[in-house]
């Protein structure tokens, strides 16, 4: 629509028939909106900007083939990093570029994550616990992780989307995403180091494991309300 405004298109039905997908059920409020004047002045500024746009994606596609062509030995890499929750494609581009493939060079992943600025900062005096904030670490790095976290937040039946939801309710979503972001580290280092793949716990993984807390929780909360309470497991 634009290009054709540019182009010196004045027809408002005609420009409002050019809609795709979804707003061919919009057609008519198109034309109320695309009923107009646009100026040569107007015509000529709306062709540059739209010049400048095809230039920008012509220039990221070409950074994204010069990336993709230097990456290509770590494509084994990078597929094992895609099967983790949260991340795909470019997320794992960015992880492979900050930290590269080699884990030796780290003794454990939480000297990894120390490195990175993604473990919970020391600042104890005389006993007591003053701050636990991350120290700073790659920024490219850390809001990459908190990017997939977020996402991996978002995941269904992922052990990953667990862990992120119980810490939101309790700690809030920021420390959450750092929080995930670390456990999403540690995990790259396992996959990295032993050559394997993810494989997920599922969200019940953390009710199973603490399946009688769970379960005196639940009934106390129930009983707070009133009610008589008794376990039968199912068959």
């Amino acid at each position: 629509m634009l290009a054709s405004i540019a182009s010196g298109e004045t027809d408002a039905a005609a420009l409002a028939q050019l809609a795709q997908g979804r707003l061919r059920d919009k057609v008519p409020t198109l034309e109320r909106a695309l009923a107009g004047c646009a100026g040569p002045h107007q015509r000529f500024l709306l062709a540059r900007q739209l010049a400048h746009i095809d230039f920008l994606d012509a220039s990221v596609a070409e950074v994204s083939a010069e990336i993709a062509a230097r990456l290509r030995p770590c494509e084994d890499e990078m597929e094992r990093l895609a099967t983790i929750p949260g991340i795909g494609r470019r997320t794992a581009e960015v992880l492979i570029a900050e930290i590269g493939t080699d884990m030796s060079r780290f003794p454990t992943p939480a000297h990894l994550a120390s490195w990175a600025g993604m473990c919970p900062g020391n600042d104890e005096s005389a006993g007591k616990r003053r701050s636990g904030k991350t120290r700073k670490g790659s920024p490219w790095l850390r809001s990459t992780l908190i990017e997939a976290a977020r996402a991996a937040g978002r995941s269904k039946g992922t052990y990953l989307a667990a862990q992120y939801h119980r810490l939101a309710a309790r700690r809030g979503s920021k420390r959450a995403a750092v929080a995930v972001g670390h456990t999403i580290l540690l995990i790259i280092y396992l996959l990295l180091s032993q050559g394997d793949v993810y494989h997920d716990h599922g969200d019940r993984y953390f009710d199973e494991r603490d399946r009688h807390a769970v379960e005196r929780r639940l009934v106390a909360r129930l009983e707070g309300l009133g009610y008589k309470v008794s376990l039968d497991p199912a068959a």
